[in-house]
């Protein structure tokens, strides 16, 4: 039974700690510097609470040590020190990072270290690069790889057509934050919530614009190989101009720490959610120019203990659990920085935690 740490104990990280106890193969410790939080925890055999305060390094490494691997549900901006903390420790790190930053400087960790780094393991990023990647190594050449995601709720009941599913630091930073993307051929950057387009998928009309850090590695990977490369978050129509007055001319963009506390007082959670994956590949193959698209919905689902899990919950823990599986199976590098376009979509898919992507069932209530 490998040992693991497991770092935030909130929506995903309390999710995965269950997905990996369930298994019997993995002891999970839960840390968090919140004692309610890590009391609202499932109570298994397999999981223990622990209080820690990522700030306290000494103490941090000290919990880290002579485990197999570390994998952060903490906010964006705690990423680095955990990385720093798992070299440190000399055990395998795994994050959920959106925040481009920080991936940079995990990089520049996993340099030096003598384990293994994958950051950007959940949704998007994470499952959209493997995604995105395979369909693009079955072209002879590629012209574009256009990606779209978005968590969702079924039933929007507001002007913004949206509900908290997922963490609100996390969103606002994405919303903030310059945009990669490749377009005729040169990696640029692109402004968050622009490029607006509309497209429909099972007969329901979404909206999707720029968001940063959703492409992951890619752009970095595909440079000088694809003439167009982007990333776009799906919502329903009428949200991206509700967030730009928002965000731009009421000037919250400097004031997070407001908007944050509008959005989590004006808007309920959710658990009735749908995981939108949209991803279109062109390029040439024997000369002709063909088009492939991976289109798939994931909605929310109730566990075999009848609580209900988030379809957000459900993507992003199961990518990290996936992630964390196939490299205790040796399926991936033990040592170094590892790209999500690197693992196998078939591998991934094959994997018991994977699966999950599969499924289409809709909760009710």
């Amino acid at each position: 039974m490998k040992q693991v740490v497991v770092a935030g104990a909130g929506k995903i990280g309390s999710t995965i700690a269950s997905m990996l106890a369930h298994t019997g193969d993995y002891a999970v410790t839960v840390i968090d510097r919140d004692q309610p939080t890590l009391d609202a925890l499932e109570k298994h055999p397999q999981i223990t609470a622990q209080i820690v305060d990522i700030d306290a390094a000494t103490a941090l490494v000290d919990v880290l040590k002579g485990k197999f691997a570390v994998m952060s549900a903490l906010p964006y901006h705690l990423t680095i020190k955990l990385a720093e903390a798992a070299a440190e420790a000399g055990v395998h790190y795994m994050d959920l990072t959106e925040d481009v930053a920080s991936t940079r400087r995990v990089k520049e960790i996993a340099a030096t270290a003598k384990t293994a780094f994958i950051p950007q393991c959940g949704l998007a990023p994470g499952f959209i690069s493997i995604v995105a990647n395979d369909l693009a190594k079955r072209f002879d050449s590629l012209e574009s790889v256009r990606m779209r995601v978005g968590a969702l709720p079924q039933y929007p009941s507001n002007a913004l057509n949206y509900n908290l599913t997922w963490s609100t630091d996390g969103v606002i930073n994405e919303y903030c934050e310059p945009c990669e993307a490749i377009v005729e051929g040169e990696l640029v950057e692109t402004p968050p919530l622009e490029e607006r387009e509309e497209f429909s998928l099972d007969g329901i009309t979404y909206e999707a614009f720029n968001t940063s850090g959703g492409l992951g590695t890619l752009a970095e990977t595909l440079k000088g190989k694809v003439r167009t490369l982007n990333y776009r978050t799906i919502r329903y129509p009428g949200h991206a101009a509700i967030m730009k007055a928002l965000l731009n001319d009421l000037g919250l963009r400097h004031r997070r720490d407001v908007l944050k506390d509008i959005l989590e007082k004006a808007l309920p959670a959710t658990f009735q959610d749908v995981v939108v994956i949209f991803v279109t590949v062109s390029g040439r193959k024997s000369g002709r120019l063909i088009q492939e698209t991976y289109a798939n919905k994931v909605y929310s689902k109730r566990d075999e203990n009848g609580e209900v899990h988030s379809a957000i919950q459900i993507t992003t823990a199961s990518g990290i659990c996936a992630v964390l599986d196939m490299l205790a199976d040796g399926k991936l590098p033990a040592t170094g920085f590892v790209r999500q376009e690197e693992i196998s979509l078939d591998a991934f898919l094959a994997n018991r935690f994977g699966k999950a992507y599969a499924q289409r069932e809709v909760v009710g209530h």
